[in-house]
């Protein structure tokens, strides 16, 4: 199917897709709205791992976990971040499967390009942090600007955090918990991708009416910061 999907299509999108009792590939890392509108029109949600750098499904997954009763798969456009359509598209066929694709969010040309430009100019200061890295012709319209802290995980990760909003700096958790580890969709599968990604990650501002000023407080504020969270 063309064009993504915003969440009140999703719906119908799946629906025409004839998903009902049959499985749907999803991955489980920040797409409870996914998962649940697949539950909602009688589809089986069947959770595939991401791509390390993208966030986005990992096509080799996917693949993975296809089966006879596989009916379609729901590539996550993740953070602004286009899924890797081609090879999506590309299994699709071969299997028979329906691609719904979802955009986590629309916004206009200038605000895509306001915070496209902020991301870069992180991007280029940022020392000891992860920072995000694009595949070739895909495309970023960075909704969110998500790094990888380096260290122990989870516990030098929101160390990391709360130092930084103590001197002012806005970021967030993008994904707390995999969907797959929610009691209502709780499954016994093995995602080491995304439970990395969960553990690691963290949102910096990236707004598209960010000054200059506020963008290296951001970049100043994680720099600081580094070597104090490294692994011994």
């Amino acid at each position: 199917m063309g064009l993504g999907h915003p969440v009140d299509a999703l719906h119908r999108a799946l629906t025409s897709a004839g998903v009902h009792g049959m499985e749907v590939i999803v991955p489980s890392y920040g797409s409870v709205e996914v998962v649940d509108a697949v539950r909602q029109v009688g589809g089986v949600p069947v959770f595939a791992d991401i791509d390390a750098d993208t966030f986005c499904l990992d096509p080799a997954a996917v693949e993975a976990v296809v089966t006879p009763r596989t009916a379609a798969v729901v590539p996550v456009h993740q953070f602004g971040h286009r899924a890797d359509m081609g090879r999506i598209s590309r299994l699709a066929q071969r299997w028979g499967l329906a691609v719904v694709e979802h955009v986590e969010q629309e916004s206009s040309s200038t605000e895509t390009a306001m915070r496209q430009a902020n991301a870069a100019y992180l991007t280029q200061r940022l020392t000891d942090v992860v920072t995000p890295r694009i595949r070739p012709g895909a495309g970023h319209t960075f909704l969110q600007y998500v790094v990888r802290v380096p260290g122990n995980g989870r516990p030098d990760r929101d160390a990391f955090a709360r130092t930084l909003r103590a001197r002012g700096v806005r970021c967030r958790v993008p994904v707390q918990t995999p969907v797959h580890r929610m009691p209502l969709f709780r499954r016994d599968v093995w995602l080491p991708e995304t439970e990395r990604a969960a553990n690691e990650c963290l949102a910096l501002p990236v707004d598209a009416g960010m000054t200059r000023r506020e963008l290296h407080r951001v970049a100043a504020g994680c720099n600081a910061l580094g070597g104090l969270l490294q692994p011994a």
